[in-house]
């Protein structure tokens, strides 16, 4: 069974919106479309760009502001160049008002 941290409170991250938050020195991209919220690692896999500070596109995708390499938020999928490689996800809880978050290893 998987270890799960608190994060955030739910009205940390907007509906969409996106908040930077770090665990065990792994920054983690929270985002919060149509009340779902979901985590990535805040890394394109590309060069390393911060993808928290990317554009929401395509209902679920989010745009790294570098280079324009696209992921998919709820699977970490990279949907196009110049990212080959997916980004890490994080199975997500919310309980009580708080986020919580499948913890990195």
């Amino acid at each position: 069974m998987s270890n799960f941290v608190k994060v955030a409170k739910l009205t940390d991250v907007p509906a969409g919106g996106s908040k930077l938050v770090e665990v065990n020195r792994t920054r983690i991209a929270l985002f919060n479309l149509d009340g779902e919220i979901y985590a990535i690692e805040d890394v394109c896999t590309h060069d390393g760009g911060p993808l928290v500070e990317g554009k929401i596109v395509n209902g679920y995708q989010v745009q790294c502001p570098r280079h324009g390499a696209r992921f998919d938020i709820r699977t970490g999928a990279a949907l196009s160049f110049p990212a080959f490689e997916p980004t890490k996800t994080y199975a997500v809880q919310v309980r009580d008002g708080e986020i919580w978050i499948e913890q990195p290893n």
